[in-house]
């Protein structure tokens, strides 16, 4: 009876803290995501292995998902038009999942074109990028209710950026592991329709080489929360964990207008990202 209560005390207050993002237990993937900000964050580890693959699959066309997909950590590459890991803009995707939909269980090779795109709120679990061709993932929901969720997986070879956060609503990245890469997860900085974007980056493994983890826009009123990240073979702190920006809807490039916590667009403090 003990332990019991107890795990359901730690739930309860965990539900209120995830109310604090707007958050609902039922959006996310796993129950303990979140620790509170400041709490100090678990001591540096390696971060788990990546997955053999189990088998391969050339994708030639896009596939399009509705409900869930299941891999079965297949190794999916691109084939045909599918067939380039450069950066050119406006690239197809590998999958593109419809809102409500799930990408479980995936490996995407290389070529991997521009990824995964997600229409609606849209969850990724345990899926790995092997080289990341334009960006990971892309998330395009237009509703402000739209809540994206990256549970377990990881991505390497990211020459710019992993996730690219296109659209309305909340984006969560949880028990993740990313290394050789530019940036985690960026609001868009100069697209034509632009959107009050909410980040949460949470138990996290990151390794150099990387610029930084988060980029958002303060003037359209995004927020970037990290909690438990720690960071590879950075000694020297140059991955920047929140960059913020004026992001515009003309095109232009978006400026810089300062990096590390404020309490109002980057929240966290030094505690919440740990170094070895």
């Amino acid at each position: 009876m003990t332990s019991h209560k107890r795990r359901t005390g730690r739930r309860r207050a965990l539900v209120g803290g995830l109310a604090a993002f707007g958050i609902t237990a039922a959006a996310l993937v796993a129950s303990d995501l979140l620790a509170p900000a400041g709490a100090a964050p678990a001591a540096p580890a390696a971060a788990p292995a990546w997955p053999a693959a189990k088998g391969d699959r050339p994708v030639p066309a896009t596939i399009e998902v509705s409900g869930t997909y299941d891999g079965r950590l297949r190794r999916f590459s691109g084939a045909g038009d599918l067939g380039s890991d450069g950066q050119d803009e406006n690239q197809p995707p590998l999958f593109v999942l419809k809102d409500g939909a799930t990408l479980k269980n995936v490996v995407l090779g290389t070529p991997a074109a521009d990824g995964v795109h997600c229409l609606g709120s849209c969850t990724l679990q345990n899926v790995w990028w092997e080289n990341v061709g334009e960006d990971a993932a892309t998330f395009k929901g237009t509703s402000a209710n739209a809540v994206y969720t990256v549970h377990g997986g990881g991505a390497r070879g990211a020459s710019d950026k992993v996730f690219q956060f296109n659209g309305a609503g909340k984006l969560v990245v949880t028990r993740f592991q990313v290394s050789d890469f530019g940036k985690l997860v960026r609001s868009c900085g100069n697209c034509k329709k632009q959107y009050k974007r909410t980040v949460i980056v949470s138990d996290v493994d990151v390794t150099a080489p990387g610029k930084s983890l988060v980029g958002v826009n303060a003037n359209y009123g995004d927020t970037a929360a990290l909690r438990n990240v720690r960071i590879h073979g950075d000694t020297k702190k140059k991955i920047k964990p929140c960059t913020r920006f004026t992001g515009n809807s003309t095109g232009k490039e978006p400026v810089e207008t300062g990096t590390g916590p404020d309490g109002t667009t980057c929240r966290y403090t030094a505690s919440d990202v740990s170094y070895d």
